[in-house]
């Protein structure tokens, strides 16, 4: 966690998000996540926050880190739990289980898409959807972080 006296939303990043720029850039666009990374620390700075952003490939550490949002009072987490959004009742017990509000985020527009992805299980726990907006819809969800 960032050494701060600023508020921390945590941003966590899900399986093959790792590759973005890479992964299917006519659906994710070619901005990394570290370009996103670079986005948010700024704006952040602009609000008063800090992030800390983390990816995993494995859904227990999205877990683990949910409920370490919690443990370390973090304001708000950011998540993007990609295909376990459509997946993972264990990410979404870990969202109700924990007092952190989650806002799910998602580069593309699931429902625009294959008709599985058309159902969020993170949205059943999370306080907020943005979607569809690139890596705007990070700073987007950030802002509203910043307002809770």
């Amino acid at each position: 966690m960032p050494q701060s006296d600023r508020p921390t939303v945590y941003v966590l990043n899900g399986p093959n998000l790792n590759l973005l720029g890479l992964r299917e850039p006519e659906i994710y666009g070619t901005a990394t996540l570290d370009d996103i990374a670079d986005l948010l620390e700024d704006r952040a700075r602009e609000l008063g926050l800090a992030i800390d952003m983390r990816q995993s490939n494995h859904e227990g550490h999205l877990v683990d880190w949910l409920h370490e949002a919690q443990a370390e009072a973090a304001k708000a987490v950011l998540l993007n739990a990609a295909a376990y959004t459509h997946t993972s009742i264990a990410l979404l017990d870990a969202i109700k289980a924990i007092k952190t509000p989650v806002i799910e985020v998602h580069l593309s527009d699931p429902t625009q898409r294959e008709q599985f992805r058309h159902h969020s299980f993170v949205a059943m726990g999370a306080v907020e959807t943005v979607q569809g907006r690139g890596p705007q819809g990070y700073v987007d969800a950030l802002e509203i972080a910043a307002r809770l």
